[in-house]
């Protein structure tokens, strides 16, 4: 595929396809996905602190401005907001650009917004972990499907303060919706129809973010996809870890933690995942080697993507991430770069929350597991 160059193109006939595509009449959309069951609550207006232009945002000029381009236009139809749609529809009217282009294409079609305050960017991945068919001495824990009297309803049935968010609860005959049961409940279940068997502390980070691959002992790869959790909150269990002398205070990673639950294999390492109540669910696929899907329902692109709050922003929005002073031993010092809400998370609280999306494998596990930093966010709003 061609990309537009300079010379190829000039500052005004530039400025003339930018207008031309924008006007692009959008395209008959197909059929969504099936509705929430629940309609979120209205957004509360957005504390911003200050408007400023694009190239004026931190780091902007060492900014890959051609992958955030090319990621733009792979994710942009994610939009809900009419004007982000039609920019969505200009950029991918235009095609590809060259870096210069691709700058000049953001600084003209949007300015950014400074949310107030700050807040925390951290790091998710897509694991991929060894699997068994049956169960074994290592590979002891079930990989669960969704339970057929599990229940998806709104949070606030149970606890008014998690009103919007997507909670589960288990309709017992002829008796009341009731919470669905935790993590210690549902381990002491019987796991007859378990998908597959995996490493007890691979089977919780596997829940922790969502999707993964399975290798089986015959070679066969298998994507492991998120169906549905029990709907109690989601604890994290670094600090009590720290808390409990059991992990140094700098370096409460996730690779650290894995580490620590691996080498306390049974009753220990039992305790500490119990401390989390939050259990996952999931379907298994044909590995297709493509990227993840997240929840908005377009593939991720690794460092691109963000998991944001939806009662707080919408999918599709567009961010520019200012995040240093790690506290993480071994961690980038800092990560100045665009991104697109196009996934939730549990622990994913507030307007100034975001996880990074980094990709798959152990690489991106390592990267992930030592992202904590300090997060300012720009959104990016279409002039």
């Amino acid at each position: 595929m061609t990309r537009v160059t300079l010379r190829a193109l000039g500052s005004a006939a530039f400025a003339a396809l930018l207008l031309a595509a924008c006007a692009t009449a959008p395209p008959a959309r197909p059929g969504g996905g099936p509705p929430s069951p629940f309609p979120p609550e209205p957004r509360p207006p957005e504390p911003v602190e200050k408007t400023l232009p694009v190239s004026a945002l931190p780091g902007w000029a060492a900014e890959d401005h051609v992958a955030a381009y090319d990621a733009f236009r792979a994710t942009c139809g994610a939009a809900k907001d009419a004007q982000m749609a039609a920019v969505c529809r200009g950029a991918r009217a235009i095609g590809p650009l060259d870096r210069d282009h691709a700058r000049r294409f953001f600084e003209a079609n949007f300015e950014a917004e400074r949310l107030t305050g700050e807040g925390v960017l951290t790091g998710y991945f897509a694991p991929e972990y060894a699997a068994r068919k049956a169960p074994d001495a290592e590979f002891s824990a079930p990989l669960r499907r969704k339970p057929g009297d599990l229940k998806t309803v709104d949070a606030g049935l149970f606890d008014p303060a998690q009103a919007g968010h997507a909670g589960a609860a288990i309709d017992p005959p002829g008796g009341a919706l009731q919470p669905y049961p935790d993590r210690t409940a549902i381990e002491a279940q019987p796991a007859a129809d378990a998908l597959a068997w995996m490493r007890p502390e691979d089977l919780f980070f596997l829940q922790v973010q969502g999707s993964g691959v399975l290798t089986f002992e015959d070679g066969r790869r298998m994507k492991a996809l998120y169906a549905a959790n029990n709907g109690r909150p989601f604890v994290a269990i670094a600090n009590p870890m720290r808390q409990m002398g059991l992990l140094p205070a700098d370096n409460t990673s996730g690779e650290a933690i894995r580490s620590w639950l691996a080498a306390h294999r049974g009753p220990e390492a039992d305790a500490i995942m119990r401390l989390n109540p939050r259990y996952a669910f999931f379907s298994l696929a044909a590995d297709d080697g493509k990227p993840p899907v997240g929840a908005a329902n377009v593939p991720l692109p690794a460092g691109r993507s963000l998991a944001i709050d939806p009662t707080r922003h919408l999918m599709g929005e567009l961010f520019w991430v200012d995040a240093e002073a790690p506290l993480l031993a071994g961690a980038f010092p800092a990560y100045r770069r665009m991104a697109t809400a196009l996934d939730t998370g549990g622990a994913i609280k507030g307007d100034i929350r975001a996880d990074l999306y980094v990709g798959q494998g152990a690489a991106a596990g390592a990267e992930a597991g030592r992202i904590r930093h300090t997060l300012r966010l720009y959104k990016l709003a279409p002039k």
